[in-house]
């Protein structure tokens, strides 16, 4: 039975030309080596599985080759290249710096270095990993390889550059390797597959090379176990299971059906992917990968940013042109706040769950029932509900008048770009025996408002205020409800000094004696006294936002059976107990006791 071995070592390139992936970097080797300008010392770079290891050993032949090619080839017939390649050569050492990183073996190498080659031009020294040798390695190594003798040359590889001294890197030429596309790693492993005499599918070779990350060893190391496991059929189907990779149908799906809203069928598709043993940040990985691959697939100059099959390029597109570019910025938005937030999370289930129905929802529009957002137009929805909710009522024709004057500012207003000073400049009179009107003033209120109110301000607005005007003999009526907020806003925006009084007053309800006195009744007499000293600015700002100059403000002390008693925990506890007989049954059935 012949021996078997390994696709990475069987298919190693021998050659420049046959190196894949590294065009820039071959041809740079192979001019160097025609024109005979070598320096003393090189170190390549790059992702692990790439070339850098082969490409040292392919330049270390080129330079010893004693009739290399007009394209800078080695010959493959001369002492030296067949030396070579029977792995019997003097002149070529190579050093694993992961084992033999001492000062003591650093010696060792410089004394070879003493002794010239004894056939060929070069003695060619490849130290691999060179990241791994110690400080005192490094500095031991920095003078000869400065100043090296005529015939030696160094070629130092590492995947890790940042690790090696500066001083080392100024004294070599640095090639920085890249990493392979999944199309030309796709081309090789067709290549692999014919020569093995391996039926393959397309789509399977796509996810072996995507699955090799941009490494060639990789990839054909993965190729090797699919091959073993396919019996010589390499299909998609058994890639994946072999892989245990999730298949990229579900994202195409979960797409899809993200777009049609429907949030029910994602559920289950989740649930499907969980019970096949796959983690859900996996998933969460993967649908944000797909996601950004669509949005790349809509523009054609950035289709070939898309590193996968011509069969899955095309997938892609016509998805592309399904979605929404804002549904998949909000999409990838969504994805990656998951991702970044999944190894913090207790219920990581729940945070993906939650992240694909918000995914779902982007294509919802605002305002239907059941789409889990606020709508933008609070203000037309709670009119809608005000009107349905009241009595059709005739009221009297002076606050009819007032009425459709009112409306018309507002229809007049609603188009305009900026947001007003809550008032209750058109409020109307109460009717006797008529229910009182609801301002619709003081519910047409932004956020930005409130949050102005909230903070502490100066008492006294003078008028000009903007978004305030007032006339000098204003006498707009207003009804209890209008009093009872722009008393709750005074009082959220009285300046920190006064947050005392402030919070106090908070507690108390003006209430109209007769239009437009307004009187307030106080808990007792230091109160007042406190009131009396801003009853100025207090009149002052409920007739400006109350629009009413005659307003007149009276403070008296609540009687002794106005006024509230203060319970006890026990005493409260006690009268909850009396109010509801329920608590009682509790109390016995647990035998509990108030602490």
């Amino acid at each position: 039975m012949e021996e078997y071995i390994v696709s990475a070592r069987k298919y190693r390139p021998m050659s420049f030309d046959t190196v894949v992936g590294q065009a820039a970097l071959t041809t740079t080797l192979k001019n160097a080596v025609k024109s005979g300008k070598l320096a003393h010392a090189y170190l390549f770079c790059g992702p692990r599985g790439v070339g850098k290891t082969t490409c040292a050993r392919i330049f270390a032949k080129a330079i010893n080759c004693q009739n290399p090619t007009a394209e800078g080839e080695a010959c493959n017939e001369c002492e030296s290249c067949q030396s070579f390649n029977e792995q019997r050569s003097l002149n070529i050492f190579e050093l694993d710096a992961a084992s033999n990183n001492s000062v003591e073996h650093i010696k060792t190498l410089m004394e070879q270095t003493r002794i010239p080659p004894q056939v060929g031009k070069y003695k060619v020294f490849i130290i691999d990993e060179v990241h791994m040798l110690s400080t005192s390695a490094f500095n031991a190594f920095l003078k000869t390889l400065e100043e090296p003798p005529a015939h030696v040359i160094f070629i130092l590889a590492t995947t890790e550059k940042h690790k090696i001294l500066p001083t080392i890197l100024s004294r070599c030429q640095i090639y920085d390797f890249e990493r392979m596309t999944v199309q030309n790693t796709i081309n090789h492993l067709k290549g692999v597959a014919e020569k093995e005499g391996i039926q393959y599918e397309d789509e399977a070779l796509a996810v072996i090379a995507e699955k090799a990350d941009g490494g060639m060893r990789d990839a054909l190391s993965i190729f090797d176990q699919a091959a073993s496991f396919c019996q010589g059929n390499i299909t998609y189907q058994k890639v994946i299971e072999d892989l245990n990779v999730l298949d990229t149908d579900n994202y195409f799906r979960i797409v899809d059906l993200a777009i049609n809203n429907k949030v029910s069928d994602i559920m289950v598709l989740l649930n499907t992917v969980l019970n096949n043993g796959f983690d859900a940040g996996l998933l969460v990985q993967g649908l944000a990968k797909h996601v950004r691959n669509v949005l790349m697939a809509k523009d054609p100059q950035t289709l070939p940013l898309l590193e996968v099959s011509e069969q899955a390029r095309q997938r892609y597109q016509e998805q592309a042109q399904r979605a929404d570019t804002r549904f998949l910025y909000g999409a990838l938005r969504l994805t990656n706040q998951c991702d970044i937030n999944y190894r913090l999370s207790s219920n990581k289930r729940l945070l993906v769950e939650l992240t694909l129905i918000e995914i779902a929802q982007l294509t919802q529009p605002d305002d239907t029932p059941g789409s889990g957002r606020r709508p933008r137009r609070l203000k037309s929805l709670f009119k809608q509900l005000i009107r349905e909710a009241q009595p059709v009522m005739k009221p009297a024709p002076q606050v009819a008048a007032a009425v459709m004057k009112k409306d018309e500012q507002e229809q007049n207003q609603q188009s305009l770009p900026q947001f007003r000073v809550p008032s209750s400049t058109t409020s109307k009179a109460a009717v006797p025996g008529a229910q009182p009107r609801v301002s619709l003033s003081s519910i047409s209120m932004s956020f930005n408002n409130l949050r102005n109110q909230s903070r502490p301000q100066k008492m006294q607005i003078l008028p000009g205020t903007p978004g305030v005007e007032m006339k000098k003999d204003e006498q707009a009526l207003f009804t209890q409800d209008d009093l009872e907020m722009q008393w709750m806003s005074m009082c959220n925006r009285m300046p920190q000094r006064l947050s005392g009084i402030a919070a106090r007053m908070k507690n108390m309800i003006p209430t109209i004696v007769q239009m437009p006195a307004v009187e307030v009744v106080v808990p007792n007499e230091i109160v007042r006294d406190e009131m009396e000293h801003i009853k100025g600015s207090i009149i002052s700002t409920l007739k400006l936002y109350l629009r009413n100059n005659a307003i007149t403000l009276s403070l008296r002390v609540a009687e002794a059976s106005e006024r509230e008693k203060i319970l006890t925990r026990r005493e409260e506890f006690e009268l909850m107990c009396h109010q509801n007989p329920a608590m009682e049954k509790l109390l016995q059935t647990f035998d509990l006791v108030l602490a």
